[in-house]
C-alpha cells in the first residue's frame, strides 16, 4: 500500500490522540491529589524541559531570518494553545464532563470547515458526511443530558474556536520552524497561564505518588504536541479531522483497563459506527487513484 499524504496524516492524528488519551488517564490517576492550575504548572514545567532539551538536540532554535509574518502566526499559535487551556479548564469545573466532551467533539467539522473557508482546502461532500457519521458514534458514546448544559458551554465552545485556531495556524506555519519548537513556545505559554492561575489556589508540597503521574502524563503530552503539530504538515484537513475521533475511543479502552470502567450497548454501538467511518475512509484512500 502506498503511504498517502493522508495516510501519513491520519497515521499522526491517531497517534496523537492516542498520546492526549494517555496523558489524561494520567491525570486522572492522580485523583486531585494536587489543585488543578498546580497540576497543570508542574506538568507542563516538566514538558518544557523534554521540548527544551529536543529543540536543542535538533538545533531547531528560531533563526534569525525567519520572516515576521511567521513570528506573528507562532505568537498568535500560542496564545490560541492558551486560550484552549483556559477555556476548557474553566468548563471542566463547571459543568458535566460528558456535555463538555460533545461540544469537543464539533472540532473536526470546526477544522475542516475552517482549512475551506481560510486556507482554500478541499471539503468533499464524503468527507463532511463521514465527519458527521462518526460525530453521531460520539454522540451514542458518551450520552449527553440536557441538563448539563449551562453557561459555561460557551467557554467549551471557546476552547473549540481556539484549538481550531490552533491548528489553521499551525497549517499556515508549515514547515519553517521545527514542530519541538513550536509546541515549546505553546507550552512556555501554558505554563505562565497555569503560575498565574494558581495564584488563587493552595499549592502544596508534591506527594511523591504523585510524580509517577505527573511524569507519565509530561512525556505522553510532551509527544502528543510535536505529533500534533506535524499532522497539520501532511495530507487534507479535512480528511485527517475524522481520525480526532479515535481519542474517544482510545478513552474507552484505558478506562476498562486501568479504571474498571465498563461501556453500556449504545457506548460499544457509537465506538462500531466510529471506527467503521475511520476504515471506510482509510479504505477510500487507499484505493484512490494516484497521479
Amino acid at each position: 500500500m502506498i503511504l498517502t499524504e493522508n495516510l501519513r496524516g491520519a497515521g499522526l492524528m491517531v497517534v496523537s490522540m492516542l498520546l492526549f488519551a494517555i496523558n489524561d488517564a494520567f491525570i486522572k490517576s492522580l485523583g486531585g491529589q494536587l489543585e488543578v492550575f498546580q497540576t497543570l504548572f508542574v506538568r507542563t514545567a516538566l514538558v518544557v524541559v523534554f521540548l527544551g532539551i529536543a529543540v536543542t538536540w535538533k538545533r531547531g532554535w528560531v533563526r534569525v531570518d525567519m520572516p515576521f509574518e511567521i513570528r506573528i502566526i507562532m505568537w498568535l499559535r500560542a496564545l490560541t494553545e492558551v486560550g484552549a487551556a483556559y477555556f476548557i479548564v474553566q468548563a471542566l469545573f463547571n459543568m458535566e464532563l460528558v456535555n463538555l466532551t460533545a461540544i469537543l467533539q464539533v472540532l473536526p467539522l470546526a477544522v475542516t470547515l475552517a482549512a475551506f473557508l481560510f486556507l482554500g482546502e478541499p471539503l468533499g461532500w464524503r468527507r463532511l458526511l463521514a465527519i458527521a457519521v462518526g460525530f453521531v458514534g460520539v454522540m451514542l458514546i458518551i450520552q449527553p443530558t440536557s441538563e448539563g448544559f449551562n453557561s459555561y458551554s460557551f467557554h467549551a465552545i471557546g476552547g473549540v474556536i481556539c484549538v481550531t485556531g490552533r491548528d489553521i495556524f499551525a497549517r499556515m506555519m508549515g514547515r519553517i520552524i521545527s514542530a519541538q519548537l513550536m509546541s515549546l513556545q505553546a507550552a512556555t505559554m501554558v505554563l505562565i497561564f497555569a503560575f498565574i492561575a494558581g495564584y488563587w489556589e493552595d499549592w502544596g508540597p508534591v506527594p511523591p505518588t504523585a510524580w509517577i503521574g505527573l511524569v507519565g502524563s509530561a512525556v505522553a503530552i510532551s509527544v502528543g504536541y510535536v505529533v500534533s503539530a506535524l499532522v497539520m504538515r501532511h495530507g487534507d484537513i479535512g480528511y485527517t479531522a475524522q481520525f480526532r475521533y479515535t481519542g474517544l475511543l482510545a478513552a474507552l479502552v484505558l478506562g476498562y483497563v486501568f479504571f474498571d470502567e465498563w461501556p453500556n450497548a449504545l457506548t460499544l454501538i457509537g465506538a462500531v459506527i466510529v471506527v467503521a467511518t475511520g476504515l471506510f475512509a482509510l479504505n477510500r484512500e487507499r484505493r484512490a487513484p494516484k497521479g
